[in-house]
C-alpha cells in the first residue's frame, strides 16, 4: 500500500477535547481491502473494471491521512462512484460519501491532471460537469493531492465541518418535525375533549415533560392556534382551539 508509513492517528473529539487513538498497519490494510472487496463485488462494467485496478495513489493517499483521521471508518463513502452525465453518458466521482439526504462528491486532483494536460475545452468541460453536479443535489469538494499529502489536518477540518453542519441542520429539521406533532396532537386532543385543555391533561396525553408541555402549548398560542383563557393563578389556566385561526390555517396554508 503506497505511502504507508507503519502506524497513523486519528482523531476523536470527546467533551471538546482531543483525543488521539492510534491504528497498526495491519488493521488499517484489513479495514481497507474488505472495503474495496466489498465495493468490487458489487459493481459491474466499467465501474467494477476501474475498482479491480486499485485506486490510484492521490485517492488511497486520501484515505490513509484525510478520511480515517476524520471518521474513523469508510462507511457510507463510495470508491469511483458512477454518476449519470450530463451529456447523457456517464462519469466517475472520485469518491462519493451518501449519508441520508447528503450526497458528498469528493475530487482528489492532481496538478498535472487538472492544469497542464488539459485544453481549454476539457478544462471547460470539467467545471461544467461540477455545476451539472451541484444543479442534481451534490455537494462538492474538492482537494488537491499536495493538500492531502502536506495540509491533511485542514483537510479533515474541512470535511468534518461540513458533515458536522449537515448532521446539526438533520437533527434541528427533526427535531421541528417532532414539535410539529406534537403540536398537531395537542390540537386533535382539544377538538376531541371539545372543551377547554389543561396543561396536566396534555402533559399527560403526550407523555413530556412539564417544560416540554410548557413549550408546546406557549408555541401553539404565539401562532394563534389555541387561545389561552381562565381566570386567576397560571395552574388556572386553560386553552381552546382558535377555530377561527386553524379554519384559515388549512384554508391558505399559513
Amino acid at each position: 500500500m503506497s505511502g504507508w508509513r507503519g502506524a497513523f492517528y486519528f482523531t476523536k473529539r470527546w467533551k471538546g477535547d482531543d483525543r488521539f487513538m492510534a491504528m497498526d498497519e495491519k488493521q488499517y490494510a484489513s479495514m481497507y481491502e474488505i472495503w474495496l472487496k466489498q465495493h468490487v463485488a458489487e459493481r459491474a462494467g466499467e465501474s467494477k473494471r476501474r475498482l479491480a485496478n486499485g485506486l490510484g495513489h492521490g485517492e488511497q493517499r486520501f484515505i490513509e491521512a484525510v478520511w480515517i483521521p476524520a471518521f474513523g471508518h469508510l462507511r457510507g463513502l463510495h470508491p469511483e462512484y458512477e454518476v449519470a452525465d450530463f451529456k447523457d453518458g456517464t462519469r466517475f466521482i472520485d469518491f462519493a460519501y451518501l449519508e441520508g439526504s447528503l450526497r458528498l462528491a469528493i475530487e482528489i486532483d492532481g496538478f498535472s491532471t487538472h492544469a497542464s494536460n488539459i485544453n481549454r475545452w476539457q478544462f471547460s468541460d470539467s467545471r461544467m460537469r461540477q455545476n451539472h453536479l451541484v444543479l442534481d443535489g451534490w455537494t462538492v469538494m474538492r482537494f488537491s493531492y499536495d493538500d492531502v499529502n502536506e495540509k491533511p489536518k485542514t483537510c479533515i477540518q474541512q470535511l468534518q465541518q461540513l458533515i458536522g453542519i449537515w448532521r446539526m441542520d438533520k437533527d434541528q429539521e427533526e427535531c421541528a418535525i417532532v414539535d410539529y406533532l406534537l403540536e398537531c396532537e395537542v390540537i386533535r386532543l382539544a377538538l376531541h375533549i371539545g372543551k377547554p385543555i389543561k396543561p396536566i391533561l396534555v402533559q399527560q396525553h403526550l407523555q413530556i415533560s412539564k417544560h416540554r408541555t410548557k413549550l408546546v402549548l406557549s408555541r401553539l398560542v404565539a401562532s394563534e392556534k389555541l387561545l389561552q383563557t381562565g381566570k386567576g393563578t397560571q395552574r388556572k389556566r386553560v386553552f381552546v382551539v382558535n377555530r377561527s385561526k386553524l379554519a384559515q390555517h388549512f384554508r391558505y396554508g399559513r
